[in-house]
């Protein structure tokens, strides 16, 4: 297995100003496998489901050529399930459900296929199961990419510390840059945040575009403008997707192979809101990824002459 990504595989019920729905499936390893899926093969998830997990969804799964071996699931019992509010600014939520059920005591365990991998993408999980997973590896992979949330930073802090210093790459919102850090101002955030151990940080900025830091070295890249987003939930992680599935096609983990990596993210993440849950993920084609691109590239480029 070339890639690997731990982390939910879940049920939303989602409100959002521009609509609402029930139950439908969400979770980080799902869609961070969706959007990897479009750019490289080989793809396998670490997660547990109960029983009450959709045949059809993991037909999806292998469908897109992502692996479920690594997926458990436990009889008679519950999958996670996650419910929210989103405001008309998109950015902020409330959680009003959260029922761990089969997440209570995941324990994850990777098949032997699975800890050969070249690029290990840990989704927002318990920091101690992160770093579980990242010691069954054979050997350490060619990139770690990590994700994490505020909750963590509130009640596992020595933990996460541990964590982010195994991984190359962190990705994490500005407010919890801010929070980690103890610095308001990104640029110091992002400094004192690399100083734990990753080289390089990735901070999202949702509809506002992403930052990713490396050294002294800093590249931005916008959010696409879209007319419409119905669900933001899953943009983060397909932002990662996206990320992580360019860097494994391309077998280049340098920095400017990274800058172009978070163009992909954005874009994947720019599908993902289209839809409620992971459906706009279902069914891309080759031609709709390249126009989202070629739109990318219309929005920052741009020619300039320098009068001394």
């Amino acid at each position: 297995m070339k890639t690997v990504v731990v982390g939910t595989v879940a049920f939303d019920a989602i409100e959002t100003p521009f609509g609402k729905t029930d139950r439908v499936v969400g979770g980080s390893a799902t869609y961070i496998s969706l959007a990897a899926s479009y750019f490289s093969k080989e793809i396998g998830i670490v997660s547990v489901v109960g029983d009450d997990f959709p045949q059809e969804m993991i037909a999806i799964f292998h469908l897109r050529g992502i692996d479920t071996a690594g997926m458990e699931v436990k009889a008679g019992q519950k999958s996670f399930f996650w419910s929210g509010k989103y405001h008309m600014d998109m950015n902020s939520r409330d959680t009003l459900v959260t029922d761990l059920n089969v997440l209570a005591d995941f324990n994850p365990v990777l098949p032997a296929n699975y800890r050969k991998a070249e690029y290990l993408m840990l989704g927002n999980i318990d920091p101690n199961l992160q770093i579980q997973v990242i010691e069954q590896m054979n050997k350490r992979p060619k990139l770690i990419v990590m994700d994490t949330m505020n909750f963590w930073m509130d009640v596992a802090r020595k933990p996460l510390d541990r964590a982010i210093s195994m991984a190359d790459v962190l990705t994490i919102n500005d407010e919890e840059a801010r929070q980690l850090s103890g610095e308001y101002s990104v640029v110091k955030a992002a400094k004192a945040i690399l100083k734990r151990g990753p080289k390089y940080l990735i901070i999202k900025k949702g509809e506002h575009g992403a930052l990713i830091f490396h050294g002294d070295f800093v590249f931005f890249a916008p959010a696409l403008p879209l007319e419409e987003v119905f669900d933001p939930t899953g943009a983060g992680d397909s932002f990662a997707g996206g990320f992580l599935g360019h860097l494994a096609r391309s077998g280049d983990i340098s920095f400017s192979s990274m800058k172009r990596g978070i163009i992909f993210g954005s874009g994947m993440a720019s599908f993902c809101v289209e839809k409620f849950g992971p459906e706009r993920l279902f069914d891309l084609t080759q031609a709709q990824i390249d126009d989202r691109m070629h739109s990318f590239i219309d929005l920052v480029q741009v020619d300039i002459e320098l009068v001394g």
